[in-house]
């Protein structure tokens, strides 16, 4: 029963993050806190079932627990593959693979560990399953919840779309990831206006020029958006950003010069989505984060990658929970010694 309270209360304060502000990471861990502690009284509650029932829920928890981070693993790894060969070999593009690998690595460390009996390998395969365990919890918090956070509906209608840059083909072509971020925008846009109410949105193409691009990003994405319809005199192009702090903080700066006080809606792909809803946060940028579709193929690595950036966002916490964990395999190495 005591499980059961404290996902109520962690429940209950995830209710009150989500009214306060949705773009909170502390969303994120009370929702998994929330459903980690309900498991745990489910769990607890598992030898008052039936004969035979009890054993069979073990039996399943035990594959599930043994065999799911290996299955886990082997996806990640043949993800790896299909990135390297769909993407090329960028650090980026490997971050699926070397979760994979490493994921093996510290299992079959685990492995040798037990077949040796050795004390000390036993130790740091604890304690790298105790790091592993903490940074899988705060993966899975954060996917889950992005998850939710990317179909949560717009509360109010905005004064502004702003739709991100990522990046030009050949210097000057919006390639297809832009494309589905510039689609997606549009239809937040027309949906909008459809509204009424008011005067309808303005649509905001964020990007600056890169050293190996023609032209500024917003000025493609406008082209874009102009050659299929979209009324010219609607868009607003912030040309000065490089990264996506600088896209939120120029166009910030831009629509508080139009309209002061704006609220807006961002757009960006879907694995971006939560991350970028954060940084929105950080930068006081009234505004909801939407995501449009990305390839299948391409979303482990991309979210690895948002999740590794979140992670160091707040390091502070997270690199000093790992050392503790490391602190107390060291202690259990030199009492076993």
């Amino acid at each position: 029963m005591i499980a059961f309270g404290v996902s109520a209360l962690f429940l209950l304060l995830f209710g009150v993050g989500l009214l306060r502000d949705r773009r909170r990471f502390g969303n994120a861990v009370y929702l998994g806190l929330a459903v980690t502690f309900l498991g745990l009284g489910l769990l607890s509650a598992v030898d008052t079932l039936p004969p035979g029932l009890t054993e069979t829920v073990l039996v399943l928890i035990l594959l599930v627990l043994g065999l799911g981070p290996l299955v886990l693993a082997g996806l990640l790894c043949a993800n790896g593959v299909k990135m390297v060969r769909k993407e090329g070999r960028r650090p980026a593009n490997l971050l699926s693979l070397l979760a994979g690998l490493g994921i093996l690595g510290v299992f079959a460390l685990t492995v040798v560990a037990v077949l040796l009996r050795s004390r000390v390998l036993g130790v740091v395969s604890v304690t790298l399953l105790l790091v592993l365990g903490y940074v899988s919890f705060l993966f899975v918090c954060f996917v889950g919840y992005a998850f939710l956070y990317g179909r949560m509906r717009l509360r109010r209608d905005a004064d502004f779309v702003v739709v991100l840059g990522s990046g030009l083909i050949g210097g000057r072509r919006v390639p297809p990831l832009l494309a589905s971020r510039l689609d997606r925008g549009r239809q937040v846009y027309e949906r909008l206006a459809a509204r009424g109410g008011g005067a309808p949105p303005l649509l905001v193409a964020s990007g600056g020029q890169g050293p190996d691009e023609e032209l500024p990003e917003s000025h493609a994405m406008a082209a874009y958006l102009v050659e299929r319809g979209f009324p010219e005199e609607r868009i607003r192009r912030e040309d000065r950003s490089r990264t996506t702090e600088e896209n939120l903080l120029f166009s910030k700066e831009l629509m508080e010069a139009e309209r002061p006080g704006a609220h807006c809606v961002i757009v960006t792909n879907n694995f971006h989505a939560f991350r970028a809803a954060l940084m929105a946060r950080k930068a006081g940028v009234d505004g909801q984060v939407v995501g449009s579709p990305t390839a299948a193929y391409f979303w482990p690595s991309a979210t690895i990658r948002e999740f590794a950036a979140v992670f160091l966002e707040y390091r502070a916490v997270n690199l000093t929970v790992c050392a503790v964990l490391v602190a107390i395999g060291c202690l259990g190495l030199a009492v076993t010694g």
